[in-house]
């Protein structure tokens, strides 16, 4: 397998499959159809390879696998460089796995356009998928910024009636935040000489430096988590998205925040990263409890899951900086913060993408997201109930789904960097349980009164389809969650040791040669 390039075929064949798409001809109705059958194709066969990739992939190997590089400009020193380790692999497994299952959700709800929304899809999976392979800084920033396009076209062309507001909003805000990490970047590699992603991973960069480098980057990267305050665009961008492009806005580009700080916060800035964790951890409390409070507060289906959304993030950053363990002598690291973090983003990227899934499914046969527009769906839609009850519960933390895995870590490794910070970021559980419930509640139990409702269709089998493997992978990663763990946990190890080692040439923390051990069950 390392033979061959299969990182860039697997990245470079939906943009292939939209090339293809571009040049079909016919009828309108022709047209459509043969878009969405390539389209469903090629992004089948892409999720085949990542499985492959995945099933290849060394579990007990820290570094990057599957390198390949290319010159794409030598004068500046830019090479088309790709590879995955254990944190970036499972990444591209959740973006292969949601972007069928989205062309599949719009195989009837999209009826205009039908060839360009498929083709828009596909160049976006090609760049979601490059950012999470890349291994050289301007390589990374064509993919992460390259992403906006496809999704600011789906939004403010088959969104809702404010898409186009929404549109911009979203664009303006991740571009703002973004072209400060540009500058860092610039910096970066003209101050290491490089451009070479490991290369500045050992390249040692002053106190100074790191510290408006980290602020740059986190303009950037807070945006995109969203973290509080910044976190003002998703709702709108959410509500008008279509139901598809809240799947894979929720389930991967939401992720791209938290990847770059394990990528390029935490490495290549860890005196930074060390200094400013309560400044992340202050935030993402204030996100966890405010959002949830916000979210109980709201009428609108989508609205709700989009704040709850930025509740959950919240989770991932806390666990992200939760990395020495306070009151340690010996300055001690975990890795439970970080895997949980990591494991939580998985787990969000599936419920998230689920539940507005579940919206879609009523919203497709009501035209309506408010809440008080339903209630007593089980009695029409009794298998809808039942995997809306899954999706719901896995969201609230359930033991035995894919959510009480990684809060659990992430309020572990939280709680032995700071029991504060562990004690508010466990409201956001109970704040979760009861907006979650309420919208359960309010929607598919009581008297079915509504005349809109009588006649409702339970799901069809296209939409069981739509959500069978994501049932599956919600049970699996509550019941079997070492299986993902595992391909993670050389890599998050590594990058904490590397952390503390930092630290400790710097004198930040003091570190005894007689207690270099580190703390990793």
């Amino acid at each position: 397998m390392s033979s061959w390039d299969i990182l860039t075929l697997t990245a470079g064949l939906p943009l292939l499959g939209a090339l293809c798409i571009l040049f079909i001809r016919g009828d309108e109705k022709v047209v459509a159809q043969n878009a969405r059958s390539v389209a469903m194709w090629t992004s089948l066969i892409t999720f085949a390879l990542s499985l492959a990739i995945w099933w290849n992939f060394e579990t007990s190997t820290p570094g990057f696998q599957f390198v390949h590089t290319y010159e794409w400009f030598p004068a500046l020193g830019i090479r088309f460089k790709v590879g995955v380790d254990g944190i970036s692999m499972l990444f591209v497994i959740l973006t292969t796995l949601l972007t069928p299952i989205c062309i599949l959700s719009a195989w009837e709800a999209v009826k205009t356009r039908v060839r360009e929304y498929m083709l828009a899809f596909l160049v976006l999976e090609t760049l979601m998928i490059g950012t999470f392979i890349a291994l050289d800084l301007f390589t990374f920033y064509i993919f992460f910024e390259g992403v906006l396009i496809p999704m600011f076209i789906i939004i403010g062309v088959w969104g809702g009636p404010r898409r186009v507001y929404s549109a911009f909003k979203f664009f303006l805000y991740t571009l703002l935040g973004s072209v400060l990490m540009l500058v860092a970047m610039l910096a970066m590699a003209v101050t290491a000489n490089t451009t070479d992603i490991p290369g500045l991973m050992a390249f040692g960069f002053s106190p100074e430096m790191q510290t408006w480098l980290w602020l740059a980057f986190f303009a950037s990267f807070a945006v995109k988590v969203p973290m509080w305050p910044v976190h003002t665009w998703l709702p709108d961008a959410h509500v008008e998205a279509p139901t598809a492009g809240s799947v894979i806005l929720a389930g991967v580009l939401l992720k791209f925040g938290g990847y770059g700080f394990l990528r390029f916060s935490l490495p290549m800035m860890p005196i930074a990263s060390e200094y400013f964790a309560p400044l992340v951890f202050g935030l993402s409390c204030v996100a966890i409890v405010y959002t949830s409070l916000v979210a109980l507060a709201q009428s609108d289906m989508k609205k709700l899951i989009a704040y709850s959304s930025v509740a959950h993030m919240g989770f991932v950053t806390i666990g992200i900086f939760s990395v020495l363990v306070s009151g340690s002598a010996d300055a001690r690291t975990n890795v439970q913060g970080i895997e949980g973090a990591i494991f939580q983003m998985l787990s969000h990227g599936v419920d998230s993408a689920a539940l507005f899934l579940i919206v879609g499914v009523v919203y497709d046969r009501v035209h309506s997201r408010e809440i008080d527009s339903y209630g007593g769906l089980v009695q029409r839609m009794p298998i809808y109930a039942g995997v809306f009850m899954l999706f719901m519960l896995a969201s609230v933390g359930l033991p035995g789904t894919s959510g009480f895995v990684g809060e659990f870590l992430v309020l572990a490794g939280a709680f032995q960097t700071n029991t504060l910070v562990a004690f508010i970021a466990a409201t956001g559980l109970i704040l979760g349980a009861a907006y979650m419930l309420w919208l359960y509640r309010r929607v598919i139990f009581g008297e079915l009164t509504k005349k809109s409702l009588m006649t409702i269709r339970d799901l069809s089998p296209r939409e069981i389809v739509v959500f069978a493997p994501l049932i599956i992978i919600v049970i699996w990663m509550g019941i079997y969650p070492s299986s993902f763990l595992d391909v993670m946990h050389a890599s998050v190890e590594n990058l904490v040791n590397n952390y503390r080692s930092a630290l400790c040439t710097a004198k930040v923390i003091v570190c005894p040669q007689s207690t270099a051990s580190v703390l990793t069950e």
